[in-house]
């Protein structure tokens, strides 16, 4: 049996980075088959779902253990290092413990575990890029309606809540001229945008509310009046009508800058999942808070403005909360985790799937 360090490193130097998650996923597939004797299976999406019988337990009722595959950018070609009992990269990209650390948390609980449950292990693909995994998650290939995801920075939270995040994609449409020798015959798409984003709220609407235009394209020589502009932006709430509002008034914003210029927006506003927070008494919240207090450590029930697999999941009918694996500074070729923060979050998930046996 490898170490849990032996195995998160060895997770890590195979590249995941989103959308290209196959050959780790396959990677995975083999440790959980080798490692605990787990029947794997793939969803049509690509979601990695391992289904294990319960061990010294009569109880029937199944516990999904989920992290996601893929990993952000730069994230290929990790060279994992231990300095003092810290896992780092070599600096040159992130680590991956987010959230292969996750995926070493649970595979290193289960196969310690005196006791558990049936127990169902999700690798969800695309989590960094929109939860796509969990919202293509096959409901019909899982019998858990009770779920822990090991996706959060610290051992000492457990969220369970999340926002209502809306995206909007935005083409703002002038006319086409020569810059030098007749602009005004043009309508600058720049200018239009411009001046949408100058009237439109956007950062810190309120305390649960946020807005930001994250991309903007247009133009495509220097000497030409801009026909088009395109701009990828998101807004935010943990209160659903508030982002919903937040939406209507960055919509408005770009139509009224157009309708002033004489030109014409486009835009496509989808909502990528609602807002949703789990009562604090629940039996899945104590569950998951009692077993963080087994390892000598004060929980603190969070809700949060990012999105996580949980609040997706939850919205489809399966009780999820998250809990931490130990890392820090995620995203980052900073990022690194404690080997001892490593085992902590094993062992909080051991407590839990024996709690539940």
């Amino acid at each position: 049996m490898t170490s849990i360090v032996d195995l998160f490193q060895n997770m890590v130097q195979v590249d995941s980075e989103s959308g290209n998650e196959a050959k780790f996923v396959q990677h995975l597939k083999g440790i959980l088959e080798r490692e605990l004797g787990a029947e794997c299976t793939l969803d049509a999406h690509g979601n990695l779902i391992a289904t294990l019988p319960a061990k010294n337990s009569s109880v029937t009722e199944p516990v999904m253990l989920a992290a996601h595959a893929d990993t952000v950018k730069p994230g290929v070609g990790i060279v994992p290092v231990i300095e003092n009992g810290v896992i780092r990269s070599e600096g040159d990209t992130i680590l991956g413990a987010d959230d292969k650390a996750g995926l070493a948390a649970i595979i290193e609980a289960v196969r310690k575990a005196d006791c558990h449950p049936p127990v169902e292990i999700v690798s969800t693909l695309g989590e960094e890029t929109g939860l796509n995994g969990a919202k293509a998650l096959d409901l019909n290939l899982v019998r858990s309606r009770r779920a822990f995801i090991v996706d959060g920075d610290r051992l000492d939270q457990v969220i369970i809540g999340g926002p209502t995040h809306i995206s909007l994609d935005i083409t703002v449409i002038g006319k086409a001229a020569h810059a030098g020798m007749e602009p005004e015959k043009g309508i600058s798409a720049i200018r239009v945008a411009a001046a949408a984003i100058s009237a439109m709220p956007e950062g810190r609407i309120d305390e649960e509310t946020t807005a930001n235009l994250g991309i903007i394209e247009g133009g495509m020589i220097r000497n030409g009046v801009p026909e088009r502009v395109f701009i990828k932006g998101e807004c935010r709430s943990l209160n659903h009508d508030k982002a919903l509002a937040q939406a209507a008034a960055m919509r408005e914003a770009f139509e009224r800058a157009a309708r002033g210029a004489g030109a014409q927006v486009e835009i496509e506003i989808e909502v990528e999942y609602k807002a949703r927070q789990t009562d604090e008494s629940s039996e899945i919240v104590q569950t998951a808070m009692a077993a963080v207090r087994s390892v000598g450590i004060e929980p603190k029930a969070m809700v949060i403005t990012g999105g996580t697999d949980a609040l997706v999941l939850a919205n489809r009918g399966v009780d999820a909360v998250v809990l931490g694996f130990g890392g820090v500074d995620a995203h980052a070729t900073t990022e690194h985790i404690a080997i001892a923060e490593l085992e902590k979050s094993a062992a909080i998930l051991k407590n839990l799937i024996e709690s539940l046996g």
